[in-house]
Protein backbone atom coordinates (compact mmCIF):
# COMPACT_ATOMS: atom_id res chain seq x y z
CA UNK A 1 0.00 0.00 0.00
CA UNK A 2 1.34 3.36 -1.13
CA UNK A 3 2.25 6.03 1.25
CA UNK A 4 -0.46 8.68 2.13
CA UNK A 5 -2.99 6.32 0.29
CA UNK A 6 -6.67 6.52 2.15
CA UNK A 7 -7.47 2.68 1.15
CA UNK A 8 -8.09 0.58 4.05
CA UNK A 9 -8.75 -3.43 4.80
CA UNK A 10 -12.54 -3.70 6.48
CA UNK A 11 -11.51 -6.95 9.03
CA UNK A 12 -15.00 -9.58 9.98
CA UNK A 13 -15.23 -9.77 13.37
CA UNK A 14 -14.22 -13.11 15.58
CA UNK A 15 -17.80 -13.60 16.54
CA UNK A 16 -18.59 -14.48 13.46
CA UNK A 17 -16.14 -17.03 13.06
CA UNK A 18 -17.87 -20.42 12.02
CA UNK A 19 -15.23 -22.52 14.21
CA UNK A 20 -15.88 -20.61 17.20
CA UNK A 21 -19.63 -20.82 16.92
CA UNK A 22 -19.26 -24.38 17.41
CA UNK A 23 -16.97 -24.11 19.95
CA UNK A 24 -19.32 -21.84 21.71
CA UNK A 25 -22.09 -24.78 21.06
CA UNK A 26 -20.53 -27.55 21.88
CA UNK A 27 -19.57 -25.76 25.33
CA UNK A 28 -23.05 -25.05 26.24
CA UNK A 29 -24.55 -28.44 25.02
CA UNK A 30 -21.69 -29.54 28.02
CA UNK A 31 -22.76 -27.56 30.63
CA UNK A 32 -26.26 -28.26 29.33
CA UNK A 33 -25.73 -31.82 29.74
CA UNK A 34 -23.73 -31.90 33.36
CA UNK A 35 -26.82 -29.30 34.30
CA UNK A 36 -29.53 -32.25 33.40
CA UNK A 37 -26.65 -34.85 34.96
CA UNK A 38 -26.57 -32.68 37.97
CA UNK A 39 -30.10 -32.22 38.44
CA UNK A 40 -30.99 -35.90 37.52
CA UNK A 41 -28.53 -36.78 41.14
CA UNK A 42 -30.40 -33.70 42.66
CA UNK A 43 -33.96 -35.77 41.73
CA UNK A 44 -32.49 -38.81 41.94
CA UNK A 45 -31.17 -37.97 45.69
CA UNK A 46 -35.00 -36.64 46.56
CA UNK A 47 -36.28 -39.76 45.73
CA UNK A 48 -34.05 -41.75 47.51
CA UNK A 49 -34.54 -39.54 50.39
CA UNK A 50 -37.98 -38.80 50.05
CA UNK A 51 -39.90 -41.69 48.24
CA UNK A 52 -37.90 -44.59 49.23
CA UNK A 53 -36.25 -43.35 52.31
CA UNK A 54 -38.62 -45.75 54.46
CA UNK A 55 -37.07 -48.74 51.82
CA UNK A 56 -33.90 -47.88 51.99
CA UNK A 57 -33.91 -46.87 55.89
CA UNK A 58 -35.37 -50.99 56.58
CA UNK A 59 -32.89 -52.61 54.30
CA UNK A 60 -30.01 -50.89 56.06
CA UNK A 61 -31.61 -52.06 58.99
CA UNK A 62 -32.61 -55.26 57.85
CA UNK A 63 -28.62 -56.02 57.80
CA UNK A 64 -27.27 -54.81 60.90
CA UNK A 65 -30.63 -54.54 63.37
CA UNK A 66 -31.01 -57.20 65.21
CA UNK A 67 -34.01 -57.79 67.81
CA UNK A 68 -32.87 -59.29 71.12
CA UNK A 69 -35.11 -61.54 73.28
CA UNK A 70 -34.72 -60.36 76.90
CA UNK A 71 -35.76 -63.83 78.29
CA UNK A 72 -37.89 -63.42 81.35
CA UNK A 73 -37.11 -65.33 84.90
CA UNK A 74 -39.70 -68.45 84.87
CA UNK A 75 -42.09 -68.46 88.58
CA UNK A 76 -40.43 -70.33 91.31
CA UNK A 77 -42.80 -73.71 92.45
CA UNK A 78 -43.05 -73.72 96.32
CA UNK A 79 -44.44 -76.65 98.76
CA UNK A 80 -46.48 -75.11 101.46
CA UNK A 81 -44.37 -74.09 103.10
CA UNK A 82 -42.61 -72.40 101.10
CA UNK A 83 -39.94 -75.17 100.42
CA UNK A 84 -38.55 -74.51 96.51
CA UNK A 85 -39.63 -77.38 94.36
CA UNK A 86 -38.62 -75.63 90.54
CA UNK A 87 -36.36 -73.00 90.31
CA UNK A 88 -34.55 -70.96 87.37
CA UNK A 89 -30.82 -70.62 87.28
CA UNK A 90 -29.18 -68.29 85.04
CA UNK A 91 -26.79 -69.68 82.07
CA UNK A 92 -25.80 -68.79 78.74
CA UNK A 93 -26.39 -69.77 75.26
CA UNK A 94 -23.47 -69.13 72.74
CA UNK A 95 -25.23 -68.28 68.82
CA UNK A 96 -23.48 -67.50 65.57
CA UNK A 97 -24.21 -64.91 62.72
CA UNK A 98 -22.75 -66.51 59.73
CA UNK A 99 -23.98 -64.00 57.47
CA UNK A 100 -22.24 -61.67 58.76
CA UNK A 101 -18.92 -63.34 59.75
CA UNK A 102 -15.94 -64.35 57.59
CA UNK A 103 -14.75 -67.83 57.32
CA UNK A 104 -13.18 -68.63 60.87
CA UNK A 105 -9.52 -70.27 60.58
CA UNK A 106 -9.34 -73.52 61.43
CA UNK A 107 -6.93 -73.07 64.48
CA UNK A 108 -9.76 -70.98 66.19
CA UNK A 109 -12.50 -73.51 64.73
CA UNK A 110 -10.88 -76.53 67.04
CA UNK A 111 -10.56 -74.39 69.82
CA UNK A 112 -14.15 -72.79 69.83
CA UNK A 113 -15.46 -76.82 68.97
CA UNK A 114 -12.91 -77.86 72.15
CA UNK A 115 -14.56 -75.17 74.74
CA UNK A 116 -18.39 -76.65 73.65
CA UNK A 117 -17.80 -79.79 73.51
CA UNK A 118 -18.75 -80.52 69.85
CA UNK A 119 -16.79 -82.10 66.86
CA UNK A 120 -15.59 -79.51 64.50
CA UNK A 121 -17.32 -81.04 61.90
CA UNK A 122 -20.47 -80.30 63.60
CA UNK A 123 -19.01 -77.07 64.70
CA UNK A 124 -18.32 -75.72 60.52
CA UNK A 125 -21.78 -77.14 59.71
CA UNK A 126 -23.51 -74.50 61.68
CA UNK A 127 -21.71 -71.96 60.30
CA UNK A 128 -21.46 -72.65 56.92
CA UNK A 129 -24.74 -71.30 55.56
CA UNK A 130 -23.80 -67.74 54.76
CA UNK A 131 -27.35 -66.79 54.40
CA UNK A 132 -28.70 -67.76 57.99
CA UNK A 133 -28.48 -64.30 60.62
CA UNK A 134 -28.89 -66.84 63.48
CA UNK A 135 -28.01 -70.09 64.61
CA UNK A 136 -27.55 -71.72 68.37
CA UNK A 137 -23.81 -72.97 68.51
CA UNK A 138 -24.48 -74.45 72.42
CA UNK A 139 -27.60 -73.51 74.46
CA UNK A 140 -27.68 -73.47 78.23
CA UNK A 141 -23.59 -73.52 79.39
CA UNK A 142 -22.44 -72.07 82.47
CA UNK A 143 -21.10 -68.24 82.33
CA UNK A 144 -17.68 -69.22 83.11
CA UNK A 145 -17.59 -71.08 79.43
CA UNK A 146 -19.34 -69.07 77.85
CA UNK A 147 -16.28 -66.56 78.80
CA UNK A 148 -13.99 -68.45 77.42
CA UNK A 149 -15.61 -68.50 74.86
CA UNK A 150 -16.18 -64.88 73.99
CA UNK A 151 -12.58 -64.51 75.11
CA UNK A 152 -11.47 -65.81 71.98
CA UNK A 153 -12.71 -62.71 69.89
CA UNK A 154 -14.34 -64.69 66.66
CA UNK A 155 -16.09 -61.78 64.74
CA UNK A 156 -20.05 -63.15 64.75
CA UNK A 157 -19.86 -65.41 67.80
CA UNK A 158 -22.20 -63.97 70.77
CA UNK A 159 -24.01 -64.93 74.11
CA UNK A 160 -27.21 -64.28 74.92
CA UNK A 161 -28.71 -64.81 79.25
CA UNK A 162 -31.20 -67.82 79.44
CA UNK A 163 -32.58 -69.68 82.42
CA UNK A 164 -32.17 -73.34 83.22
CA UNK A 165 -35.00 -75.17 85.04
CA UNK A 166 -33.40 -77.01 88.45
CA UNK A 167 -35.52 -79.40 90.71
CA UNK A 168 -33.90 -79.46 93.92
CA UNK A 169 -36.33 -82.72 94.85
CA UNK A 170 -35.49 -84.40 91.84
CA UNK A 171 -37.04 -87.59 91.59
CA UNK A 172 -39.36 -87.73 94.59
CA UNK A 173 -41.44 -85.06 92.78
CA UNK A 174 -40.98 -85.29 89.35
CA UNK A 175 -44.11 -86.68 88.69
CA UNK A 176 -46.07 -83.43 90.35
CA UNK A 177 -43.57 -80.69 89.04
CA UNK A 178 -43.14 -82.53 85.76
CA UNK A 179 -40.33 -80.46 83.46
CA UNK A 180 -39.41 -77.66 81.08
CA UNK A 181 -37.96 -77.89 77.17
CA UNK A 182 -34.70 -76.54 76.63
CA UNK A 183 -36.83 -73.30 75.44
CA UNK A 184 -38.00 -72.99 78.95
CA UNK A 185 -41.82 -74.22 78.19
CA UNK A 186 -43.80 -76.61 80.82
CA UNK A 187 -43.81 -79.90 78.90
CA UNK A 188 -45.20 -82.03 81.90
CA UNK A 189 -47.12 -81.72 85.12
CA UNK A 190 -47.95 -78.22 87.15
CA UNK A 191 -45.11 -76.91 84.59
CA UNK A 192 -47.27 -77.36 81.78
CA UNK A 193 -50.61 -77.07 83.71
CA UNK A 194 -49.28 -73.12 84.82
CA UNK A 195 -47.22 -72.20 81.86
CA UNK A 196 -49.16 -69.25 81.62
CA UNK A 197 -48.65 -67.91 84.77
CA UNK A 198 -44.73 -69.76 85.59
CA UNK A 199 -43.48 -68.21 82.36
CA UNK A 200 -44.31 -64.57 82.39
CA UNK A 201 -43.48 -62.52 79.23
CA UNK A 202 -40.20 -62.17 77.31
CA UNK A 203 -39.19 -58.73 77.02
CA UNK A 204 -37.27 -56.99 73.51
CA UNK A 205 -34.06 -55.12 72.76
CA UNK A 206 -33.98 -53.92 69.47
CA UNK A 207 -30.33 -52.93 68.55
CA UNK A 208 -28.31 -51.80 65.85
CA UNK A 209 -24.79 -54.30 65.50
CA UNK A 210 -21.70 -54.07 62.91
CA UNK A 211 -20.22 -57.02 61.36
CA UNK A 212 -18.32 -57.96 64.31
CA UNK A 213 -21.69 -58.35 66.12
CA UNK A 214 -20.92 -55.95 68.49
CA UNK A 215 -23.37 -53.21 69.77
CA UNK A 216 -23.41 -49.89 68.26
CA UNK A 217 -26.90 -48.26 69.69
CA UNK A 218 -30.11 -49.21 70.61
CA UNK A 219 -33.05 -48.16 67.97
CA UNK A 220 -35.88 -48.67 70.21
CA UNK A 221 -36.96 -48.43 73.57
CA UNK A 222 -36.89 -51.33 75.61
CA UNK A 223 -39.32 -53.93 76.65
CA UNK A 224 -38.24 -55.44 79.89
CA UNK A 225 -39.41 -58.93 80.64
CA UNK A 226 -42.15 -59.47 82.96
CA UNK A 227 -41.05 -62.60 85.49
CA UNK A 228 -43.21 -65.26 85.85
CA UNK A 229 -45.29 -65.84 89.31
CA UNK A 230 -44.08 -67.86 92.47
CA UNK A 231 -46.63 -70.97 92.78
CA UNK A 232 -47.21 -72.73 96.09
CA UNK A 233 -48.68 -76.22 95.74
CA UNK A 234 -50.58 -77.99 98.57
CA UNK A 235 -47.88 -80.55 98.77
CA UNK A 236 -45.89 -80.87 101.73
CA UNK A 237 -42.02 -82.01 100.41
CA UNK A 238 -41.49 -83.81 104.15
CA UNK A 239 -44.76 -85.84 103.18
CA UNK A 240 -44.16 -85.93 99.80
CA UNK A 241 -40.62 -87.49 100.56
CA UNK A 242 -41.95 -89.99 103.05
CA UNK A 243 -45.01 -91.35 100.43
CA UNK A 244 -41.89 -91.33 97.65
CA UNK A 245 -39.89 -93.67 100.16
CA UNK A 246 -42.15 -96.19 101.38
CA UNK A 247 -43.91 -96.34 97.62
CA UNK A 248 -40.15 -97.15 96.76
CA UNK A 249 -39.32 -99.44 98.98
CA UNK A 250 -42.67 -101.90 98.70
CA UNK A 251 -42.30 -101.82 94.96
CA UNK A 252 -38.73 -102.96 95.33
CA UNK A 253 -39.36 -105.18 98.15
CA UNK A 254 -42.63 -106.98 96.59
CA UNK A 255 -40.74 -107.11 92.93
CA UNK A 256 -43.65 -105.28 91.81
CA UNK A 257 -44.15 -103.47 88.61
CA UNK A 258 -45.10 -100.35 89.55
CA UNK A 259 -47.05 -98.53 92.35
CA UNK A 260 -48.28 -95.19 93.65
CA UNK A 261 -49.84 -93.41 96.55
CA UNK A 262 -51.90 -90.75 97.08
CA UNK A 263 -51.93 -88.03 100.85
CA UNK A 264 -55.23 -85.72 100.84
CA UNK A 265 -56.01 -83.49 104.19
CA UNK A 266 -59.22 -85.05 104.95
CA UNK A 267 -61.02 -81.68 105.90
CA UNK A 268 -59.21 -79.57 102.95
CA UNK A 269 -59.11 -81.78 100.35
CA UNK A 270 -55.53 -81.05 99.67
CA UNK A 271 -53.06 -82.80 98.07
CA UNK A 272 -50.04 -82.79 100.53
CA UNK A 273 -48.21 -86.04 98.76
CA UNK A 274 -48.79 -88.05 95.13
CA UNK A 275 -45.63 -90.34 94.51
CA UNK A 276 -45.06 -92.89 92.05
CA UNK A 277 -42.58 -95.57 91.41
CA UNK A 278 -41.12 -95.95 88.92
CA UNK A 279 -40.25 -92.18 88.43
CA UNK A 280 -37.36 -90.07 86.75
CA UNK A 281 -35.22 -87.09 87.78
CA UNK A 282 -36.20 -84.12 85.58
CA UNK A 283 -32.71 -82.54 86.22
CA UNK A 284 -31.01 -85.36 84.31
CA UNK A 285 -33.80 -86.44 81.50
CA UNK A 286 -30.89 -89.11 79.49
CA UNK A 287 -32.47 -92.27 79.30
CA UNK A 288 -35.52 -91.64 80.72
CA UNK A 289 -38.70 -93.74 78.68
CA UNK A 290 -42.20 -92.62 78.89
CA UNK A 291 -43.23 -95.60 81.37
CA UNK A 292 -40.95 -93.76 83.83
CA UNK A 293 -42.89 -90.26 83.37
CA UNK A 294 -46.68 -91.70 84.09
CA UNK A 295 -48.14 -90.18 86.97
CA UNK A 296 -50.14 -93.18 87.74
CA UNK A 297 -52.25 -92.17 90.22
CA UNK A 298 -53.70 -89.53 87.79
CA UNK A 299 -54.05 -91.39 84.60
CA UNK A 300 -53.62 -95.03 85.16
CA UNK A 301 -57.23 -96.50 85.71
CA UNK A 302 -57.83 -99.69 87.33
CA UNK A 303 -60.98 -101.84 88.85
CA UNK A 304 -60.55 -101.44 92.69
CA UNK A 305 -61.83 -104.19 93.85
CA UNK A 306 -62.89 -104.62 97.70
CA UNK A 307 -61.93 -100.66 98.41
CA UNK A 308 -65.36 -100.06 96.58
CA UNK A 309 -67.27 -102.04 99.02
CA UNK A 310 -67.45 -99.60 101.70
CA UNK A 311 -68.51 -96.86 99.08
CA UNK A 312 -71.55 -99.00 98.01
CA UNK A 313 -72.30 -100.27 101.16
CA UNK A 314 -73.07 -96.53 102.25
CA UNK A 315 -75.47 -96.60 99.77
CA UNK A 316 -77.81 -99.34 101.28
CA UNK A 317 -77.40 -97.44 104.83
CA UNK A 318 -77.90 -94.10 103.20
CA UNK A 319 -81.49 -94.89 101.82
CA UNK A 320 -82.59 -97.22 104.61
CA UNK A 321 -82.17 -100.41 102.81
CA UNK A 322 -79.97 -101.79 105.94
CA UNK A 323 -79.16 -101.36 109.29
CA UNK A 324 -75.71 -101.95 110.88
CA UNK A 325 -77.98 -104.45 112.42
CA UNK A 326 -78.98 -106.19 109.71
CA UNK A 327 -77.93 -109.50 108.98
CA UNK A 328 -77.66 -111.20 105.30
CA UNK A 329 -77.45 -114.96 104.37
CA UNK A 330 -73.99 -115.16 102.40
CA UNK A 331 -74.37 -118.43 101.00
CA UNK A 332 -72.83 -118.39 97.36
CA UNK A 333 -75.93 -117.45 94.87
CA UNK A 334 -76.89 -117.39 90.98
CA UNK A 335 -77.48 -114.46 89.26
CA UNK A 336 -78.15 -115.59 85.67
CA UNK A 337 -75.38 -118.28 84.73
CA UNK A 338 -72.88 -116.16 86.83
CA UNK A 339 -72.19 -117.27 90.76
CA UNK A 340 -71.23 -114.81 93.39
CA UNK A 341 -69.06 -116.40 95.65
CA UNK A 342 -66.64 -115.83 98.59
CA UNK A 343 -63.30 -116.34 99.09
CA UNK A 344 -64.20 -116.90 102.89
CA UNK A 345 -67.51 -118.25 102.76
CA UNK A 346 -69.67 -117.42 105.72
CA UNK A 347 -73.48 -118.70 106.41
CA UNK A 348 -74.64 -114.87 107.32
CA UNK A 349 -73.29 -112.14 108.30
CA UNK A 350 -73.73 -108.57 109.51
CA UNK A 351 -72.46 -105.50 108.28
CA UNK A 352 -69.41 -105.07 110.33
CA UNK A 353 -68.99 -109.06 109.07
CA UNK A 354 -69.49 -107.87 105.16
CA UNK A 355 -66.91 -105.57 105.87
CA UNK A 356 -64.55 -107.65 107.88
CA UNK A 357 -64.61 -110.69 106.01
CA UNK A 358 -64.87 -108.81 102.54
CA UNK A 359 -67.78 -110.40 101.51
CA UNK A 360 -68.54 -110.27 97.58
CA UNK A 361 -71.61 -111.99 98.35
CA UNK A 362 -73.23 -109.73 101.36
CA UNK A 363 -72.25 -106.40 99.44
CA UNK A 364 -73.85 -107.32 96.05
CA UNK A 365 -77.05 -108.18 97.56
CA UNK A 366 -76.87 -104.39 99.12
CA UNK A 367 -76.31 -103.00 96.42
CA UNK A 368 -79.14 -105.15 94.01
CA UNK A 369 -81.16 -103.61 97.33
CA UNK A 370 -81.10 -100.08 95.16
CA UNK A 371 -82.30 -99.35 91.91
CA UNK A 372 -79.87 -98.87 89.06
CA UNK A 373 -80.87 -95.41 88.64
CA UNK A 374 -80.09 -95.07 92.28
CA UNK A 375 -77.25 -96.96 92.13
CA UNK A 376 -75.87 -95.14 89.05
CA UNK A 377 -76.21 -91.64 90.73
CA UNK A 378 -74.32 -92.62 94.09
CA UNK A 379 -71.07 -93.82 92.09
CA UNK A 380 -71.99 -90.52 89.43
CA UNK A 381 -71.65 -88.47 92.67
CA UNK A 382 -68.53 -89.73 94.00
CA UNK A 383 -67.06 -88.42 90.69
CA UNK A 384 -66.66 -91.88 89.25
CA UNK A 385 -66.78 -91.92 84.92
CA UNK A 386 -65.66 -88.10 84.37
CA UNK A 387 -62.17 -86.65 85.20
CA UNK A 388 -61.47 -85.17 88.95
CA UNK A 389 -60.29 -81.89 87.33
CA UNK A 390 -57.18 -81.79 89.77
CA UNK A 391 -55.59 -79.73 87.66
CA UNK A 392 -52.77 -81.85 86.28
CA UNK A 393 -52.76 -82.27 82.32
CA UNK A 394 -53.51 -85.91 80.97
CA UNK A 395 -55.99 -86.71 83.89
CA UNK A 396 -57.94 -89.86 83.46
CA UNK A 397 -62.28 -89.96 84.10
CA UNK A 398 -62.63 -93.73 84.18
CA UNK A 399 -65.51 -95.52 83.24
CA UNK A 400 -68.74 -95.92 84.32
CA UNK A 401 -71.46 -97.46 82.18
CA UNK A 402 -75.07 -95.55 81.83
CA UNK A 403 -77.60 -98.02 84.12
CA UNK A 404 -79.67 -98.33 81.36
CA UNK A 405 -77.80 -100.57 79.80
CA UNK A 406 -76.91 -102.64 82.69
CA UNK A 407 -77.89 -106.39 83.69
CA UNK A 408 -78.09 -106.78 87.32
CA UNK A 409 -74.64 -108.83 87.07
CA UNK A 410 -73.26 -105.97 86.65
CA UNK A 411 -74.65 -103.97 89.04
CA UNK A 412 -73.58 -106.22 91.99
CA UNK A 413 -70.02 -106.77 90.42
CA UNK A 414 -69.45 -102.85 90.53
CA UNK A 415 -70.55 -103.00 93.87
CA UNK A 416 -67.42 -105.21 95.09
CA UNK A 417 -65.21 -103.25 92.43
CA UNK A 418 -65.29 -104.91 89.10
CA UNK A 419 -66.46 -103.40 85.77
CA UNK A 420 -66.01 -99.71 86.65
CA UNK A 421 -62.49 -98.32 86.60
CA UNK A 422 -61.43 -95.24 88.75
CA UNK A 423 -57.86 -93.75 89.36
CA UNK A 424 -56.11 -93.96 92.47
CA UNK A 425 -56.65 -89.88 93.18
CA UNK A 426 -60.74 -90.93 92.04
CA UNK A 427 -60.75 -93.24 95.27
CA UNK A 428 -59.27 -91.02 97.74
CA UNK A 429 -60.94 -88.51 96.44
CA UNK A 430 -64.47 -90.61 97.33
CA UNK A 431 -63.04 -91.62 100.32
CA UNK A 432 -63.34 -88.23 102.02
CA UNK A 433 -67.13 -88.77 102.70
CA UNK A 434 -66.34 -90.93 105.82
CA UNK A 435 -63.67 -88.36 106.97
CA UNK A 436 -65.87 -85.11 106.23
CA UNK A 437 -68.99 -86.36 107.65
CA UNK A 438 -70.43 -87.37 104.06
CA UNK A 439 -68.66 -84.28 101.89
CA UNK A 440 -67.24 -84.86 99.16
CA UNK A 441 -63.81 -82.68 98.81
CA UNK A 442 -62.77 -81.52 95.85
CA UNK A 443 -59.22 -82.09 95.26
CA UNK A 444 -56.66 -78.86 95.89
CA UNK A 445 -53.61 -79.31 94.16
CA UNK A 446 -52.34 -75.59 94.87
CA UNK A 447 -52.12 -74.25 98.48
CA UNK A 448 -55.36 -71.81 99.07
CA UNK A 449 -56.80 -69.95 102.41
CA UNK A 450 -60.43 -70.45 100.93
CA UNK A 451 -60.77 -74.12 99.68
CA UNK A 452 -63.86 -74.91 97.55
CA UNK A 453 -66.97 -76.29 99.18
CA UNK A 454 -67.49 -79.66 98.66
CA UNK A 455 -70.77 -81.62 97.91
CA UNK A 456 -72.77 -84.04 100.12
CA UNK A 457 -72.98 -87.39 99.04
CA UNK A 458 -74.63 -89.49 102.63
CA UNK A 459 -76.04 -87.69 105.22
CA UNK A 460 -73.48 -87.13 108.63
CA UNK A 461 -75.47 -90.16 110.42
CA UNK A 462 -74.16 -92.80 107.49
CA UNK A 463 -70.85 -91.03 107.50
CA UNK A 464 -70.31 -91.48 111.15
CA UNK A 465 -71.63 -95.31 110.97
CA UNK A 466 -69.26 -96.02 107.82
CA UNK A 467 -66.47 -94.60 109.62
CA UNK A 468 -67.06 -96.66 112.86
CA UNK A 469 -67.33 -99.80 110.87
CA UNK A 470 -63.98 -98.92 108.97
CA UNK A 471 -62.18 -98.42 112.22
CA UNK A 472 -63.31 -102.06 113.93
CA UNK A 473 -62.06 -103.43 110.29
CA UNK A 474 -58.50 -102.28 111.49
CA UNK A 475 -58.97 -104.11 114.51
CA UNK A 476 -58.47 -107.81 115.12
CA UNK A 477 -60.36 -109.91 112.88
CA UNK A 478 -60.77 -107.00 110.44
CA UNK A 479 -58.80 -107.15 106.63
CA UNK A 480 -56.92 -103.59 107.96
CA UNK A 481 -55.02 -104.46 110.80
CA UNK A 482 -51.71 -104.29 108.66
CA UNK A 483 -52.25 -101.19 108.08
CA UNK A 484 -52.42 -99.82 112.17
CA UNK A 485 -50.58 -97.19 113.34
CA UNK A 486 -48.96 -97.00 117.02
CA UNK A 487 -50.64 -94.65 119.08
CA UNK A 488 -53.30 -93.42 116.26
CA UNK A 489 -56.51 -95.27 115.26
CA UNK A 490 -57.25 -95.55 111.62
CA UNK A 491 -60.22 -96.42 109.34
CA UNK A 492 -59.30 -98.51 106.17
CA UNK A 493 -60.22 -101.12 103.96
CA UNK A 494 -58.08 -103.28 101.69
CA UNK A 495 -58.35 -104.31 98.27
CA UNK A 496 -57.22 -106.69 96.17
CA UNK A 497 -57.99 -106.90 91.98
CA UNK A 498 -57.43 -109.46 89.09
CA UNK A 499 -55.86 -107.49 86.39
CA UNK A 500 -58.06 -107.77 83.12
CA UNK A 501 -56.12 -107.69 80.06
CA UNK A 502 -58.11 -107.63 76.54
CA UNK A 503 -61.63 -109.47 78.15
CA UNK A 504 -59.95 -111.96 80.21
CA UNK A 505 -59.15 -111.68 84.22
CA UNK A 506 -55.22 -113.05 84.62
CA UNK A 507 -54.94 -115.18 87.59
CA UNK A 508 -51.91 -114.56 88.60
CA UNK A 509 -51.56 -110.70 88.08
CA UNK A 510 -53.17 -108.35 90.76
CA UNK A 511 -52.92 -105.06 92.27
CA UNK A 512 -53.00 -104.79 95.82
CA UNK A 513 -54.67 -102.26 97.27
CA UNK A 514 -55.22 -100.35 100.58
CA UNK A 515 -57.26 -96.99 101.43
CA UNK A 516 -57.87 -95.10 104.84
CA UNK A 517 -57.67 -92.48 107.51
CA UNK A 518 -56.14 -91.12 110.34
CA UNK A 519 -56.64 -90.74 112.80
CA UNK A 520 -59.89 -93.07 112.72
CA UNK A 521 -62.00 -91.07 115.44
CA UNK A 522 -60.76 -87.22 113.64
CA UNK A 523 -59.46 -88.01 110.38
CA UNK A 524 -56.36 -85.46 109.67
CA UNK A 525 -55.27 -87.55 106.45
CA UNK A 526 -56.64 -89.90 104.26
CA UNK A 527 -53.61 -91.99 101.96
CA UNK A 528 -54.51 -94.70 98.88
CA UNK A 529 -52.45 -96.96 97.92
CA UNK A 530 -52.02 -98.99 94.95
CA UNK A 531 -49.33 -101.62 94.22
CA UNK A 532 -49.30 -102.86 90.82
CA UNK A 533 -48.64 -106.86 89.90
CA UNK A 534 -46.21 -107.71 93.29
CA UNK A 535 -45.01 -110.78 92.84
CA UNK A 536 -42.35 -111.79 95.59
CA UNK A 537 -45.10 -114.52 97.18
CA UNK A 538 -47.95 -111.80 98.39
CA UNK A 539 -50.04 -109.63 96.54
CA UNK A 540 -53.43 -109.07 98.97
CA UNK A 541 -53.71 -105.48 99.55
CA UNK A 542 -54.19 -106.17 103.24
CA UNK A 543 -50.00 -107.67 103.16
CA UNK A 544 -48.80 -105.78 100.35
CA UNK A 545 -50.02 -102.06 100.36
CA UNK A 546 -51.63 -101.86 104.01
CA UNK A 547 -47.51 -101.86 105.38
CA UNK A 548 -46.94 -98.30 102.72
CA UNK A 549 -50.41 -96.58 104.26
CA UNK A 550 -48.65 -97.40 108.20
CA UNK A 551 -45.51 -95.71 107.15
CA UNK A 552 -47.29 -92.77 105.42
CA UNK A 553 -50.05 -92.09 107.15
CA UNK A 554 -48.57 -92.58 110.68
CA UNK A 555 -45.50 -90.33 109.16
CA UNK A 556 -47.95 -87.79 108.09
CA UNK A 557 -49.47 -87.56 111.26
CA UNK A 558 -46.42 -86.54 113.29
CA UNK A 559 -44.93 -84.03 110.25
CA UNK A 560 -48.50 -82.17 111.09
CA UNK A 561 -47.74 -82.57 114.70
CA UNK A 562 -51.58 -84.54 115.17
CA UNK A 563 -51.07 -85.65 118.98
CA UNK A 564 -51.87 -89.68 119.12
CA UNK A 565 -55.65 -91.20 120.12
CA UNK A 566 -54.96 -94.13 121.12
CA UNK A 567 -52.68 -95.71 124.29
CA UNK A 568 -48.80 -95.53 124.23
CA UNK A 569 -48.87 -99.34 124.88
CA UNK A 570 -50.38 -99.67 121.39
CA UNK A 571 -48.98 -102.54 119.72
CA UNK A 572 -49.06 -103.91 116.11
CA UNK A 573 -50.13 -107.04 114.76
CA UNK A 574 -47.12 -109.54 114.02
CA UNK A 575 -46.43 -109.40 110.31
CA UNK A 576 -47.21 -113.49 110.62
CA UNK A 577 -50.73 -112.79 111.38
CA UNK A 578 -53.30 -114.00 108.61
CA UNK A 579 -55.04 -111.61 106.72
CA UNK A 580 -57.72 -111.95 105.85
CA UNK A 581 -58.55 -112.47 101.88
CA UNK A 582 -59.95 -109.37 100.47
CA UNK A 583 -61.24 -109.81 96.88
Amino acid sequence: MRAGSSYSVRQRPVSASPALRMTRTRVRCVLLVLALLFLALICRAMYLQVVQQDFLQNQGEARFRRAMTLEANRGVITDRNGEPLAISTPVQTIWASPADMEPVPPAKLRELAALLDLAPEELAAKLSDRKKEFVYIKRQISPEQADKVMALGIPGIAKQQEFRRFYPAGEIVSHIIGFTGVDGKGQEGVELAREKMLAGRDGRRVVLKDRRGHIIEDIAAIEPPRDGQKLALAVDHRIQYLAYREIKAAVEQNKAKAGSVVVLDAHSGELLALANYPSFNPNNRVGVTPEMMRNRGVIDLFEPGSTMKPLSISLALEHGKASLNSVLDTHSYMIGPATIRDVSPQASLNILGIIQKSSNVGTSKLALMSSPEDFWKHYDALGFGRAPNTGFPGEAGGRLRDWHRWRPIEQATMSFGYGVSVSLIQMARAYTIFANDGVMLPIALYKTSNPMPGKRVIDIKTAHEMRDLLIANSQPGGGAVGGRIIGYSIGAKSGTARKLEGRTYVANKHRALFMGFAPGHAPKVIVAVMIDEPSAGKYYGGAVAAPVFSQVAGGALRVLNVPPDEPSNNTLLPESTPVPADF
